[in-house]
């Protein structure tokens, strides 16, 4: 295997997640103990930013509003992989993001749509980034016993 860099790993992560429908969103409860549910992310941005619609009375909006710290969990159907963001996440209701990140089939959910008051938006950013692709060869010497780690040091990419 080739010796990994920050890039490559950072690239093997956003085509990791943009293979996975599905994504695991975990928050802190006030007591410290971990909550985990399953939820349906939108396709990463550019810098790994995930988006999440949600109800503004759920749980896990209690949990981001009392302690940011998060972690968002991705594992394709595809192929032998995963990714694991570390971050913060916060609460939007700007209208204009709500409209952008909506899907029709949700209307089940929010009958009132992207304007209506019970749907806002959950914005994760990552600061740490864990990855393990076997297909994109991103799996660190002894082969795939560490996944690659890599971390925002405040300006790029790096090894943790």
């Amino acid at each position: 295997m080739e010796q990994l860099t920050p890039g490559a790993v950072f690239e093997a992560a956003h085509m990791t997640i943009q293979t996975a429908d599905y994504s695991f969103l975990t928050t802190l409860n006030p007591a410290g103990y971990a909550s985990s549910r399953l939820m349906q992310h939108f396709a990463p941005e550019a810098d790994l930013t995930i988006w999440f619609g949600t109800s503004p009375v759920s749980r896990k909006v209690r949990e981001i509003q009392h302690n940011p710290r998060a972690t968002v969990s991705f594992l394709p159907a595809t192929e032998p992989a995963y990714v694991t963001l570390v971050g913060t996440a916060q609460i939007e209701t700007d209208l204009a993001l709500r409209q952008h990140y909506w899907r029709d089939d949700w209307i089940a959910f929010w009958p009132a749509g992207a304007q209506g008051d019970d749907y806002i938006l959950i914005k994760f950013v990552p600061t740490r980034i864990e990855v393990m692709n076997f297909t994109q060869e991103v799996a660190p010497d002894p082969y795939g016993l560490k996944p690659a780690i890599i971390i925002w040091n405040g300006t790029a990419w790096d090894f943790e």
